[in-house]
């Protein structure tokens, strides 16, 4: 048979993913002879395109369940999209405008036409490119947060929360973004680092020749002004109690009030507040009775309450008012400082902290069951470091701002009455019901009823997404939600543990009572090489299909998990990526070189000692790769695979049982070596399908569906210590001496011969000695009671071995070389022995640390011996 001399991934790649599809092995069905496992996808916004966040969650999504799947579990994998309010309006905004239509002169309804119509075109693209790298969904399922079930939802969840007194309507500060024209959630704002001013004021006192200096970012805002407050405690304004200052420019009098809450050491000491721009500033309007002046327009211009600058954009307003108190004398100095800038995450427009009407969620009574699901275990977080910051925002929890002000999204519920009243409703026909009994007026009309003109928060529907996904709100007792939920594993990135898993916790327990998963795996952030979030913008993040174009999605999958522990972030380097491809080459060199072999059925098999230490190798690393799982560590899972491939299996192993050149093996060693391959191709399939597939069909003849993607994962099984230990200081003699090849410059094919002086017992090499004859191309190995003149020794498990130099080597160098090794072991150990012979160091060192100390001088003392030896032998 003819085996290509490289893995090409592209033939690989596209051939076995359809076949699977083909086959149905994505496919899952409530089984009550199986045991379910079910991932949720954490839905990517219905405009977005693979990017390394993605490639790595979802690898991380598809070792899970393909491994789930190789355990006989019903695997359930449930892929979808979410709406993506903001970002979708946006990009649908921008569409219009390149055709020369503005939203403004559209209806709602021809509005959201063109929505579907873009939604339908580009809405899937990203669900396809994650097919690339092998996502092994139930594509069958695949779900859209605005689809009609699972806006019904959210509608019903709306409803029912406002009949439990859980929703109200209110003014309250929210973020802002001008250019949207929305309010938007904390995870909607991107802080950005910059460089700002301080503008220091001078304010009138009122009836004196004197002035309060205050310091303010945001000068253009002292119009919306209502006192200037100042630390009880403060002896600088001691004598401004009780007094009034002016504003500058406007000359309005607002009071001086005293509150702790203004620091005496920060700026000048002295507060504007402004509790219509700022959180802080409304809080303490609130708690002093202060009355709130908004100057700002929803587009960030100036309204008639600024008087001044009025129609003017915040920022140019900014620019003439600085001007202006210059002129006036009332600008004392400018100085710049490093600040964060809040922008939308949207439209990268700057955030206003605004009073604003908006629909709010209270969370306290909701928060309360999702804290202790975590705090107890109930829900594990992987890893748990981030319980910590978990129950600090849960019991720091504020009411969530749900609706915003697009039309792109659910429609908020609400109806409202000609007199401004309003009744909360599933459909129209129930609002009219309704707001006939609420106002006692029979004659009523649907005409007369105006429903809300927001919508929800992206997040109020993808908060039900673990229930939505089975239709658990549309039927609560059908048989996937009964079966399918909980789901088990949730992977996700911790900048939405609160945004989304907590508030996912929430719904859970408040609508089904139980948890929606059983542990959250959170990924780190995907960082360059310098540690910077890896953006379109700071052009540092590559393509991840040009990467599996390139690399292959195995080479791909297994660079991305290679340095990717949970919880911390992924310095990603390309080199990551070119070492799976090189891992993937590896393999398949192993398997060619494997179906290269020719059997002869008639010869004896000598390869049971190297037999029985691989299996044993193997069941020792299968106990850590499960050990790993268990904790998830997924990327300690891989490594550990990983060595037990390349190192045990490929370098080790076929190198102990391999026939000389052109010679047949025997079929026992074959047939266990194929056996042995397959059982590291199962281990392998999770972290890279598309190759071991390849293999495990080409490795020999298989039935219609005896897919390596449903073959059964090995069972834990013991295995024997005492062998891998031994093969373990064997390994370490060949290592020896192949090092010993390099430094002398010794070619491979000179055969060498090696005596053995043992302190134990000759037991420990017999049935090893055809293993180093091969691995190190050794002539004779006597075991011997006395040093061998004129050779090199070294040290391994305190047994001395001895190579004959004689004809091998430059006496003389070698002798040099010895001596400058001799003096740098001396050297050494004299520093040992310091510490050793210091009193404060061996009484106040650590037990464990005083023992490595001592092994280290043992270590050199043996050292040194040898060396010794070695220049009287010479």
């Amino acid at each position: 048979m003819s085996i290509s001399t490289k893995y090409n991934p592209k033939e690989v790649e596209k051939k076995w993913y359809e076949s699977w599809m083909q086959r149905g092995f994505f496919r899952s069905k409530p089984n009550s002879n199986k045991e379910p496992y079910t991932i949720v996808i954490p839905p990517p916004n219905v405009t977005g395109v693979l990017h390394m966040g993605h490639m790595l969650n979802n690898t991380i999504q598809d070792v899970l369940i393909r491994r789930a799947r190789m355990q006989g579990k019903e695997a359930c994998w449930v892929p979808g999209t979410d709406h993506a309010s903001i970002a979708t309006e946006a990009k649908v905004v921008a569409l219009l405008k390149e055709r020369g239509i503005e939203k403004k002169d559209l209806t709602r309804e021809e509005f959201l036409t063109y929505a579907w119509e873009w939604k339908e075109k580009y809405g899937g693209i990203i669900l396809e490119q994650l097919k690339k790298l092998g996502a092994s969904c139930d594509w069958d399922r695949t779900r859209f947060t605005m689809e009609d079930d699972l806006s019904a939802a959210v509608i019903e969840v709306f409803v029912d929360l406002y009949r439990k007194g859980h929703i109200y309507r209110g003014v309250r500060m929210v973020n802002w973004d001008p250019q949207g024209q929305t309010a938007l959630s904390d995870e909607e704002v991107v802080p950005k680092d910059t460089m700002a001013k301080m503008y220091h004021l001078q304010y009138p006192v009122v009836g004196e020749d004197a002035f309060i200096t205050v310091a303010t970012s945001r000068p253009e805002t002292i119009m919306a002004d209502v006192a200037v407050a100042v630390n009880p405690n403060d002896e600088r304004y001691t004598h401004l109690h009780g007094k009034h200052v002016r504003i500058p420019l406007l000359g309005r009098e607002i009071p001086v009030i005293l509150d702790e809450y203004v620091s005496i050491d920060f700026g000048t000491g002295a507060l504007k507040v402004t509790p219509a721009h700022d959180l802080n500033d409304y809080e303490l309007g609130q708690k002093h009775r202060l009355p709130i002046i908004d100057i700002l327009n929803n587009d960030g211009t100036l309204n008639e309450q600024a008087q001044l600058y009025v129609g003017q954009d915040r920022f140019a307003a900014r620019r003439n008012i600085a001007k202006d108190l210059q002129e006036a004398g009332l600008l004392l100095k400018v100085d710049e400082y490093a600040s964060v800038l809040q922008t939308s995450e949207r439209t990268g427009a700057v955030i206003e902290p605004r009073l604003s009407m908006q629909w709010f969620c209270k969370m306290e009574a909701l928060a309360q069951p999702a804290l202790e699901a975590v705090m107890n275990d109930e829900i594990r977080l992987h890893p748990p470091k981030f319980k910590n910051m978990y129950r600090s925002w849960m019991e720091n929890i504020r009411d969530w701002c749900i609706s915003r002000q697009l039309w792109w999204g659910q429609r908020i519920p609400a109806y409202y009455l000609p007199d401004g009243s309003f009744v909360v409703a599933t459909s129209e026909v129930e609002a009219l019901e309704l707001a006939r009994g609420q106002s006692g007026n029979e004659a009523l009309q649907a005409a007369d009823l105006r429903q809300d003109e927001d919508v929800l928060d992206t997040w109020f529907s993808s908060w039900l997404w673990p229930i939505s996904v089975f239709d658990g709100f549309k039927d609560p007792d059908n048989k996937d939600i009964l079966y399918y939920y909980p789901t088990n594993d949730l992977v996700t990135a911790p900048e939405i543990l609160f945004f989304w898993v907590a508030r996912m916790i929430m719904a859970g327990y408040e609508f089904r009572n139980e948890p929606p998963f059983r542990n959250v795996y959170l990924t780190g952030i995907v960082r360059d090489a310098q540690g910077r979030k890896m953006s379109k913008s700071l052009g540092n993040s590559p393509d991840p299909l040009d990467l599996i174009e390139q690399y292959g999605a195995d080479g791909v999958r297994a660079g991305m998990l290679f340095s990717s522990p949970a919880g911390n972030d992924l310095l990603f380097d390309e080199k990551l990526v070119e070492q799976g491809r090189n891992f993937s080459n590896k393999i398949w060199n192993a398997f060619r070189l494997i179906k290269g072999w020719e059997v002869d059925a008639n010869l004896p098999c000598p390869n049971e000692t190297a037999m029985q230490w691989f299996e044993a190798r193997f069941n020792e690393a299968f106990v850590q790769i499960e050990d790993h799982f268990s904790k998830f560590r997924i990327s300690d899972a891989l490594l550990t695979v990983y060595k037990l491939v390349w190192d045990d299996f490929c370098s080790n192993y076929l190198e102990m049982i391999k026939p000389a050149y052109q010679q047949p093996i025997d079929k026992q060693t074959l047939d266990t070596t194929v056996a042995y391959l397959e059982k590291v191709l199962k281990v392998l399939h999770p972290f890279m399908p598309f190759l071991t597939e390849e293999i495990w069909h080409e490795l020999k003849e298989r039935k219609e569906k005896e897919y390596l993607i449903v073959a059964a994962w090995p069972k834990k099984d013991k295995f024997d210590k005492e062998i891998i230990g031994k093969m373990e200081s064997v390994l370490q003699v060949v290592g020896a001496i192949r090092n010993i090849r390099n430094g002398k410059n010794i070619p491979n094919n000179k055969q060498l011969d090696l005596f053995i002086k043992v302190m134990m017992g000759q037991d420990q090499y017999t049935p090893f000695m055809g293993i180093m004859r091969k691995l190190a191309n050794l002539n004779e190995i006597r075991f011997v009671e006395e040093n061998i003149e004129g050779a090199i020794s070294f040290i391994v498990a305190g047994d001395e071995f001895f190579i004959p130099m004689e004809g091998n080597i430059d006496v003389a160098a070698e002798r040099e070389r010895l001596l400058k090794e001799l003096e740098y072991t001396k050297g050494f150990l004299l520093s040992v022995d310091k510490k050793l012979s210091n009193e404060r160091f061996v009484s106040g060192a650590p037990e464990a640390v005083i023992a490595n100390e001592r092994k280290k001088k043992a270590d050199a003392e043996a050292k040194i011996n040898a060396i010794e030896q070695s220049l009287a032998s010479l």
